[in-house]
């Protein structure tokens, strides 16, 4: 890679647009994968409700053991990166180069960005809702398509986030039915947010970050395990091999929609 030295260059760094994690406030780290890699969780099953009998010994109904069911969430991301800074680059170069400012220049616009998207993945994958692929004429309405869906599969709306795309914050904020002044211009609170709808924050999503035709996600974070186990990010000054700085990363994650709570998920899709 071509090397640009600092004869006739500003000391400031050009930097690049980048975003803080917008899934953090919408997952549970609820889990302890301390010493494991793998979390078994069980689910205990319910017994059918009988007509009770006045007469015989079996009046309550026959009894039948209950059943268990068990999801194993195995953590399989383990991402690492690693650069080096000469000391003569960095000397040359006016010191835009620092290596503190490159290792959180490396975090905020490649590791935050990666996690993000795969979180935003699995959860739309995991969901128990999705809706039929139709275009999106009436955002209000579609959203409040969402939210009802979620409560009639008596998901509870606290705790629950919006990921949105680009046509659909175009869309709701231009939509006559919505009253804008009541809800969008709310207190912004989480990450990303931009609005509420029905007191549920929206958060704007990059394009990017969405599957093809996704509009928007319903997401209640009891639903959905976000787990880092490791973010391990090192700088090593003069290491054996190099004059100047080693740089090294590793985060080590994954996201898990849990079994019996997918229908707290709901996605939009327009095509």
């Amino acid at each position: 890679m071509a090397v640009n030295y600092a004869e006739k260059y500003s000391d400031k760094v050009d930097e690049r647009f980048k975003l803080a994690s917008l899934t953090q406030a919408a997952v549970n780290e609820d889990y302890d994968w301390e010493g494991v890699q793998t979390v078994n969780v069980y689910s205990v099953g319910t017994a059918p409700l009988n007509d009770y009998q006045m007469t015989g010994t079996a009046r309550y109904g026959t009894a039948d053991e209950l059943g268990t069911d068990t999801q194993a969430m195995t953590l399989t991301q383990d991402k690492s990166f690693t650069f080096t800074i000469d000391r003569k680059n960095y000397t040359d170069q006016m010191m835009v180069t620092e290596a503190g400012k490159a290792l959180r220049r490396q975090t905020d616009e490649v590791i935050i960005p990666t996690v993000d998207m795969y979180r935003i993945a699995r959860i739309i994958a995991g969901a128990g809702n999705v809706s039929p692929i139709t275009p999106i004429t009436a955002p209000y309405e579609a959203f409040l398509t969402g939210t009802s869906t979620l409560l009639d599969k008596k998901v509870p709306l606290a705790g629950t986030f919006a990921f949105i795309s680009t046509n659909f914050y175009k869309g709701i904020r231009l939509d006559n039915s919505f009253i804008q002044a009541s809800d969008m211009a709310q207190e912004m609170l989480v990450t990303g947010q931009v609005g509420k709808v029905e007191n549920i924050p929206l958060v704007y999503v990059p394009t990017s970050y969405f599957p093809a035709g996704v509009e928007f996600v319903i997401a209640n974070r009891i639903a959905v395990v976000g787990p880092v186990k490791l973010a391990d990010y090192r700088m090593h000054s003069n290491p054996p091999g190099v004059s100047g700085w080693l740089c090294e990363g590793r985060v080590y994650y994954d996201t898990f929609v849990l079994g019996n709570k997918a229908n707290a998920i709901y996605v939009h899709k327009s095509a």
